[in-house]
Parts: C-alpha cells; structure tokens; sequence
C-alpha cells in the first residue's frame, strides 16, 4: 500500500514539475524573442553630394563596338556614404565593381527588429535644390516620410542645402527584403534622373546574411539605358562569386518604364516555382538566392530588348 502511495504521489509530481519547468523555459524564450524583437539600432550618415558622372566611362559599347564622346557626361546630385557627422567620404560599394561608388546610394543593411538613424545632409551647392530620402519597406512616423507634400510635410521633405535631418526608421516583421529608397522632395523628378536612389536590405530576424550579395538597379539615365547608371558591357558592374557560395542578387526598377530581369545559366525559385526572369515596374523590387554551381562568364541584363541594346547588360563571373 505505501508503495501504491509513493508511486501515485511521485506520478502526481512529475507533470507538475514539467509544466514548472516548461514554464521557465517559455518565459526563457519569450524573454529572448522579447530582446531579439528589439534589435540593434544601426546608424547611417548619408549627404546630397554634387559629382560628374559618366554614363559610358570608357567610351564605348563593347558588343558592338560603337563609340561615344562627352555626350555621356552629366553633373548630377547622389547620396554619398560618409563617417559619423559627414566628416569623411566613405565609397559607397566595393571597389570590386566597375565605377558604381555614387551609383547608386549606399545599400543601407539591418535585420527585422532593427531601428535605423539615417542622418541625411543636404551638399547640393551646385544646382542649390532641396532633397530628401524616402524608404520603402520600413515603418517610420510622418516626419520620417521624407515625401514633399504642400501644407503637410515638414523639413524632411525639403531639406534645404546646407540643412540636416534624421530619418527614424523600424525594420518590422514586414521588412524582410530588399526595397528601395529616394528623393521624394520638390526635386524628385531630376534628381531619380540624375541617379538619387538605393537600396535596403534587410535580413529576416534569424535569417543568416549571403556570402556575396549584388545590387542591380535598373533605370533610364538621359538616352541610354543603365545598370546603376552605367550603360553597356565594360562599364556596368562586373559581379563575381565562387562555387559553393550563397549568392543574393537585390535588383529594383527606378524611373517610367518596366523592365525584366535576367542571369544566363541559372535559375531560382519563387514560391517553389523555377524561374530565370522576373519583371519589375517603377520603385518595385525583389531578391532571391540560390548556392553557385555553374562556373563560367554569363550575362546579366534587362529582357527587354531595346533596352539591353541601350546599355542594360552586364557580366557576372563565376569561378570554382
């Protein structure tokens, strides 16, 4: 009998000292889903910033060997990435890629749960507009918004040159991907010509980060049509990986016109489906990734014909 007891006392005790111990475990894991969900707090210093740009650097369509002069050449405005209190001009990409350091703007990164300070200045003492920056895929109050609205906006809007200001951004449960961001001032129309635009790209909570990861934006530049404002084989970015890394292509569309995006000799899937193109219209973007296993030089461009003969085709290396 007492061994009866014993035994029905210590199967009494058992569950409630696993749901004692389940509940520490859920208030463990609550606590660090609670720590995760908050995030890091990532700052970025970013200025207008007058430059020459050449859409044809070296002169010349190297597919059919046409060449240009000074008509490639424009004075323009474009987001600049700098060191705290714009004290010193950082590149905006890797110096691996052809001549894509001021376009376009610095790929700003963070990770679901993130607050991000981007600390904007206005250096356009050449053409002396006002220029904001806009973002997509992030939440952010009003005076964030960075949109000029007559009556409405405030200075985030409108800075003015010579002026500051700080967007307040938060990367939410939505943010994962890759999106966009722009002058959305009074200038909007010349600047998104002159090249005013980039790039966010924002990981998952737990997602881990590619082993390469290239930026494509597509968008007219005057008559030509570019790849981060370069245009034609020789002068667009030259991306490179190695069998066996984890590739992430980021690519958005910026202008009037669509376009459709293209890699030779490889494929991805979206939702479980295939694929080897994707179209993208105006401040659309998407990423997709997919481990390297074809070795060999391929194509990257836009499918749509008449822009790939303007400009819109690059090179993309794969080695072992």
């Amino acid at each position: 009998m007492s061994g009866r007891i014993r035994g029905g006392s210590a199967h009494r005790g058992a569950p409630r000292r696993l749901l004692l111990l389940t509940a520490l475990a859920l208030v463990a894991l609550w606590a660090f889903d609670a720590s995760s969900a908050a995030g890091a707090t990532r700052e970025y210093w970013i200025g207008a910033t007058p430059t020459t740009w050449n859409v044809v650097p070296n002169g010349r369509d190297a597919i059919t060997n046409t060449r240009y002069g000074n008509e490639t050449i424009l004075p323009t405005v474009t987001y600049r990435r700098y060191t705290r209190g714009w004290k010193t001009l950082l590149r905006n990409s890797p110096a691996e890629n052809v001549d894509s350091d001021r376009i376009p703007g610095p790929l700003l990164r963070a990770r679901v749960g993130d607050r991000i300070l981007v600390h904007f200045k206005n250096f356009d003492t050449v053409f002396k507009r006002s220029h904001s920056m806009h973002f997509h895929g992030v939440s952010y109050k009003p005076s964030s918004d960075g949109a000029y609205l007559p009556g409405f906006s405030g200075r985030d809007g409108e800075v003015k040159p010579g002026q500051t200001w700080t967007y307040v951004l938060r990367a939410g449960p939505q943010s994962a991907g890759f999106w966009p961001y722009h002058d959305h001032s009074t200038s909007m129309h010349e600047s998104l010509a002159g090249g005013m635009y980039g790039g966010l790209s924002i990981l998952g909570r737990r997602e881990r980060a590619p082993d390469r990861e290239f930026v494509v934006v597509f968008a007219p530049t005057g008559d030509f049509q570019t790849i981060n404002g370069h245009a034609f084989v020789g002068n667009t970015p030259v991306y490179s990986a190695r069998v066996g890394q984890t590739v992430q292509w980021n690519v958005m569309a910026i202008g009037s016109e669509h376009h459709t995006f293209h890699v030779h000799g490889h494929r991805w899937l979206e939702n479980g489906i295939p694929r080897d193109t994707h179209t993208v219209g105006p401040a659309e973007s998407f990423r997709f990734r997919y481990r390297e296993d074809a070795p060999g030089t391929w194509y990257y461009h836009c499918h749509v014909e008449d822009h790939m003969e303007r400009g819109m085709i690059g090179v993309y290396q794969v080695r072992r």
